[in-house]
């Protein structure tokens, strides 16, 4: 950041009185300008035995495999980003079941939040971002083409919670 974007002056980083960390401060008008992590959210669509997955369309990891997840928006809650998101990205109608994996990615500052989902129907589409939508049973999700980390982490909790050895929420890290 070189700009407030209160007054457009110069700004610096530095430790604000009475904080621990180092902010954007603009000297000219006292405006701290605080960066905080960004929400994804996301769904682990279920139908039957089934995942619903996304080959991405877009970067980063263009043609890899993912949960539908994306940005949370302004004004809206964690679940109905998760069901935006897997309208927009998988044409898919889901019915949130419960929060299932948390995962933080501190170094691009990111968090993410995966719902266990039922799907309503079988009408499901790519939507802009997607490539191709598809179901996999457990044995066939194609683990060597994820695309990112905290979708691996929800897949295989949840692959391991069907064999009986971890049920619950999940919180991980990388």
């Amino acid at each position: 950041m070189n700009y407030c974007s209160h007054c457009s002056r110069t700004v610096v980083l530095r430790i604000p009185p009475g904080d621990s960390i180092a902010r954007y401060v603009c000297d000219a008008c006292g405006q701290i300008h605080y960066q905080n992590p960004r929400i994804i959210v996301g769904s682990l669509p279920l139908w039957q035995d089934r995942i619903l997955l996304c080959r991405r369309a877009i970067e980063p990891r263009i043609g890899k495999w993912t949960l539908p997840a994306g940005f949370l928006e302004n004004g809206e809650t964690l679940e109905q980003g998760a069901i935006r998101e897997t309208m927009e990205e998988a044409g898919g109608r889901i019915a949130i079941t419960e929060l299932y994996s948390v995962y933080s990615i501190p170094h691009v500052a990111q968090v993410y939040m995966i719902f266990l989902a039922r799907l309503l129907d079988l009408d499901y589409a790519p939507g802009l971002e997607s490539l191709e939508v598809d179901l996999f049973l457990p044995e066939e999700l194609p683990w060597e083409e994820l695309a990112f980390t905290s979708i691996r982490f929800a897949l295989e909790r949840f692959t391991q919670g069907h064999r009986g050895l971890q049920l619950g929420h999940h919180r991980g890290s990388v």
